[in-house]
């Protein structure tokens, strides 16, 4: 088989690339990591793979190991090894749980990320902002999906609350997630090459979604709790699928913990930074101070309670997330600084 024809192959399951690893080497992506290793396909079939020596060396950063979206080269074997992870294009990671810091990938070479919460009581809007967040710095666009359109009668008024918290621009879609037509809006975000991954609490519909997209019952699906409409993990670990349409979808178990890394900009709240820079000082604490222009527009409704307290949630946060940050990187460094990414405003009134 000619190069050509093994990138047109590789195209369909998102390589952009135009050149293959040398000789000895050929190059697959990784669809699924399982505690036994890992599972890879190559553009006509799916196959089982190990890693190199080099990816389980202990304090090795969990995120050079390879991850689902990954396009690695392998190394012929029984198994193949995982050798080289190509470089990616674009990475949806979260700060993992516990008191160290970690970064833990959700997916890689992904062009949208398609944030799923359910129109019942799954609906959060202080949630999805924190997506929003997240997404930002992955080189990769966020898509919001509003499931469960079937069941309720509040989808209006749901809906234009989101447009007036999220950006201009934002891609919103209320959907039943069971009825194929009502879903083919989607089907913009998943034309052949494109890659998505698909993100949402336990019970919003993910599997549910998942399976219309595909047209098969590929994924197990549950009922969801009454009182929170929270459901049961269908989904246990994070798998690319190829879809009929031709694009390639990672469908991601429910996330009960979404910490920022860190290096967000916040951009979501753009519209907060520029009240805070009309402020009299600019030291400005927002609280009793005079001239201060975030209470004002507090004040005047022009900015809600809700969003502000989100606002300060999602920066103390991320600020700490940026110390331990910083503390791991100078530690890596033998104690040398440098620069922090967020520094404080001065402390004189503006001119």
């Amino acid at each position: 088989m000619s190069d050509a024809q093994t990138i047109e192959q590789l195209r369909h399951i998102g390589w952009r690339g135009q050149s293959l690893p040398g000789e000895g080497r050929r190059l697959a992506r990784v669809v699924a990591q399982h505690r036994a290793g890992y599972e890879l396909h190559d553009g006509v079939q799916t196959f089982g793979a190990q890693p190199a020596g080099h990816f389980l060396k202990r304090g090795l950063d969990p995120a050079e190991r390879p991850a689902v979206g990954d396009f690695v080269e392998i190394e012929p074997g029984k198994p193949p090894h995982i050798t080289i992870v190509q470089t990616r294009r674009t990475v949806l990671s979260r700060a993992a749980a516990g008191e160290r810091y970690e970064r833990q990938v959700i997916a890689t070479n992904i062009d949208y990320v398609l944030v799923l919460t359910g129109l019942d009581g799954d609906f959060n809007p202080a949630r999805i902002e924190r997506y929003l967040s997240l997404t930002e710095g992955s080189g990769a666009q966020p898509v919001i999906i509003l499931s469960k359109l079937d069941l309720n009668d509040g989808a209006a008024e749901r809906l234009e609350e989101l447009r007036s918290r999220l950006p201009n621009g934002t891609p919103i879609h209320a959907i039943n997630g069971k009825d194929a037509a009502s879903v083919a809006t989607l089907s913009v975000y998943l034309k052949l090459g494109d890659s998505a991954v698909l993100v949402g609490s336990s019970g919003a519909g993910k599997s549910t979604l998942t399976n219309t997209l595909l047209g098969s019952q590929h994924m197990a699906t549950s009922a969801v709790r009454e009182h929170d409409s929270r459901g049961r993990h269908t989904t246990t670990y994070r798998a690319l699928l190829q879809l009929p349409s031709g694009g390639c979808l990672i469908d991601t178990p429910g996330m009960r913990e979404l910490k920022l890394t860190g290096e967000e900009n916040l951009d979501l709240f753009a519209d907060i930074e520029a009240l805070a820079e009309k402020c009299r000082f600019a030291d400005c604490g927002h609280g009793s101070e005079p001239g201060c222009a975030v209470q004002a527009a507090l004040d005047e409704g022009e900015l809600s309670q809700e969003r502000w307290r989100n606002y300060l949630k999602l920066r103390d946060e991320r600020e700490e997330q940026a110390a331990m940050l910083e503390s791991r990187l100078r530690r890596q460094r033998g104690g040398r600084p440098a620069t922090k990414p967020h520094s404080p405003r001065g402390s004189r009134e503006r001119e």
